[in-house]
């Protein structure tokens, strides 16, 4: 007869150490990768003990837990007898934009400059493309890096995001407009119209169908439609946005966050409103660490004083899965799951997230919402960082141009123009006219309509300077 259950004992010391970084979080199965972040972001790792030790807590099986730390890069699941990892990791980014600044030559040099003691990786990109190439030292992000420049934050153990000392701190710590500054410009004017009935929600989802606003998830689904099919499901509905894409061209999601992140707040709030949403999450990839700080900070000045009813908005953290960039593997992950797509039928616009009717939205379309019908003069980023709006701009194309006019570089300059021959594909399109959400100083809903970023154009507008292009 056994003397003690069968499967792993709790190590009590593991027990108390676990909860000591949960506090009085709920230990709910949602919320398993937030308390797996915590351990990992203490300890530098996750060892067998603390993970049997939060199963135990969690009332979840240790399979359950497992499956789950062991499908996501950025955790270090440390079996018994197995060496911790070092301390400092450096992760540099090789994706196309880095790769062709030089990453490869910094993953060549770092580990015979840095020693045995700090962990260099290679990482997918990390969102960071108008600097490459790319680096972050734990959990710092370091833009335009070098040998010299990631030895230094090695050095002095700068691992935490934006910490003193940083050499780019104006990039990775930018100014933004914060609460007060957002209200005092007219901000979340339209969301407090809404909410008190001086709009109808049927006009509201009936000028996103007009507007031509399309998702920029991959799929080019038209946003008024999805509006439409999830209010006409049953309630309670939820929201999920993602802003865990991680692919060339989608550092934009981080650089307006940084810099602008009520306009995106306020437009998932309209959706929510006219969809009749329940509840909104936020998925954000966990090399925003910036962007994760301004968005607890500001969400948390909202709630405090609310221009207008809302519902409750949660935020939750990415741990490293490119395949969470796919919605229905991103409601996988927000359940506290592995990050696998679905099977569809059912979609998630009828059954998504904790099995309920889920609108789903990038961020370009929530930050855009606003703007679809002219309410916020400045105009939306349509699926691109423009350079009259002080962002380094990516490509700006007319409607039935070929690629090669209008293009300008990640820094913002214009190079000459370039001879290709792939046609443009249109499929995202805001502005044009029609009815209007609200008028602001510019009228956005007048602006001529933009072409969506191709991201695939990222190397060739990479080598432009290093003398690869052709002239016209």
């Amino acid at each position: 007869m056994r003397g003690t259950p069968k499967g792993r004992s709790v190590d009590p010391k593991a027990r108390e150490e676990v909860r000591a970084l949960l506090k009085d979080a709920p230990r709910r199965r949602d919320l398993l990768i937030e308390h797996l972040h915590r351990i990992q972001d203490h300890y530098g790792h996750l060892s067998a003990s603390h993970l049997v030790a939060l199963a135990d807590e969690m009332k979840l099986s240790m399979t359950e837990v497992y499956e789950v730390a062991t499908f996501y890069h950025h955790f270090d699941v440390i079996k018994e007898g197995e060496t911790a990892p070092p301390a400092i990791t450096v992760r540099v980014c090789d994706s196309i934009a880095c790769d062709i600044a030089g990453s490869r030559e910094l993953l060549a040099k770092l580990p015979g400059i840095l020693g045995k003691d700090v962990r260099v990786l290679h990482a997918p990109c990390i969102g960071r493309c108008e600097t490459a190439p790319a680096a972050v030292v734990g959990q710092n992000p370091l833009p335009h890096a070098t040998v010299e420049k990631i030895a230094g934050l090695v050095k002095t153990k700068a691992v935490k995001y934006a910490a003193p000392g940083h050499p780019h701190m104006e990039i990775v710590s930018p100014a933004y407009v914060d609460y007060a500054a957002y209200l005092a410009k007219d901000g979340y004017a339209l969301a407090r119209s809404c909410v008190e009935g001086a709009r109808k929600r049927e006009d509201v989802v009936a000028v996103m169908e007009n507007s031509g606003l399309r998702g920029l998830g991959g799929a080019g689904f038209p946003a008024g439609r999805k509006w439409k099919s999830v209010a006409a499901e049953p309630a309670p509905r939820l929201m999920a946005i993602n802003i865990d894409e991680g692919e060339p061209g989608t550092f934009k999601d981080r650089w307006y966050l940084e810099r602008d992140p009520h306009r995106f707040i306020e437009g998932a709030l309209v959706a929510a409103w006219a969809v009749g949403i329940d509840e909104i999450y936020v998925y954000l990839r966990d090399e925003y660490h910036g962007c994760r700080a301004i968005l607890e900070r500001e969400i948390a000045a909202l709630q405090k004083n609310p221009p207008c009813k809302q519902p409750p908005i949660h935020l939750r953290r990415g741990a490293g899965a490119y395949i969470c960039g796919e919605e229905s593997a991103m409601i996988e992950s927000i359940e506290g799951k592995r990050g696998m797509p679905r099977l569809r039928p059912p979609y998630v616009a009828q059954v998504g997230l904790f099995g309920r009717p889920t609108l789903e939205h990038t961020r370009e379309e929530a930050r855009d919402a606003p703007c679809a019908g002219g309410h916020h003069g400045e105009g939306a980023d349509r699926g691109i960082l423009r350079r009259d709006e002080g962002g380094p701009s990516v490509l700006r194309l007319s409607p039935g141009r070929r690629f090669g006019r209008d293009i300008a570089r990640i820094d913002g300059r214009y190079p000459p123009r370039l001879r290709h021959a792939e046609p443009v594909r249109l499929f995202h399109r805001l502005g044009g006219g029609g009815d209007s959400l609200g008028q602001g100083p510019g009228d956005c809903g007048r602006a001529q309509p933009d072409q969506v970023l191709l991201r695939g154009v990222l190397r060739t507008v990479h080598a432009l300077p290093r003398g690869h292009g052709k002239n016209a």
